[in-house]
């Protein structure tokens, strides 16, 4: 099941459900002079997603294919997404570039250091570094500056087919996700190291109007608070793990 929304300005969710794993993976296309792709998806789901950014943009103007981390949802088909995109390139983290892209990408990737701003026309980024948050020493995430909208990748992770985007409590959703994922193989989904609580304040002092989520709703409201009490929730989880 493939849904496509608009969540803010310009910037367009494209959520594939996946039934199998009751779980939706979320795609953002940004409409502007240079459009970037955050989450390029994984290989398998590329012929579906290639489809529908066709319906929104022709796919050859893609300029930029971001992502927090290497996982397969997050960058399985960079590659294809560049080869369709001939003036594409990867953007991500210096460590993302240095240890993943130059061997998995078919061109250089930008490498960003953390509190790097670049735009794609009306639209500005600031890269923030995030080590091992969500997971992954190359983690970051984006801040479209001019709108306020935090792509946050895995955070907030919510299972299920839920709506586009609510202004409602996505943390007890998220909460539940996580503790479903404790009892299986996917246990311990995120470290909780001496960072994250400064990690998440300081994302939450960029005062997001939006976050855009990977996996689940993506939420407009008090976006600050809600970075401050995912940390209560995952302290309470991963916090005390020895």
């Amino acid at each position: 099941m493939v849904k496509v929304s608009e969540i803010a300005p310009d910037v367009y969710r494209i959520s594939v459900f996946v039934e199998e794993f009751n779980l939706q993976f979320n795609h953002f296309l940004i409409k502007d002079d240079e459009p970037m792709l955050y989450h390029a998806g994984m290989k398998q789901m590329f012929p579906v997603l290639l489809e529908e950014v066709r319906k929104l943009i022709d796919p050859a103007k893609i300029m930029w294919i971001g992502f927090s981390h290497f996982e397969v949802d997050e960058c399985g088909a960079l590659n294809e997404w560049l080869q369709v995109a001939p003036n594409a390139k990867a953007v991500c983290s210096e460590a993302g570039a240095i240890v993943n892209m130059e061997d998995f990408a078919i061109r250089p990737a930008l490498a960003l250091a953390d509190n790097t701003v670049f735009s794609t026309g009306k639209h500005k980024y600031r890269f923030i570094r995030t080590p091992h948050l969500p997971h992954g020493w190359d983690a970051g995430v984006m801040f479209e500056e001019t709108n306020g909208t935090l792509l946050c990748s895995d955070l907030f992770h919510q299972n299920g087919n839920a709506t586009d985007i609510t202004d409602k409590d996505i943390l007890a959703s998220h909460k539940k996700s996580m503790l479903d994922y404790e009892q299986g193989p996917l246990m311990e989904y995120t470290p909780y190291t001496h960072k994250t609580e400064k990690l998440l304040y300081s994302l939450a002092d960029l005062k997001p109007k939006t976050l855009a989520t990977m996996h689940g709703s993506s939420f407009y409201g008090d976006c600050s608070q809600a970075l401050m009490d995912l940390n209560v929730v995952m302290k309470e989880i991963w916090g005390t793990k020895g």
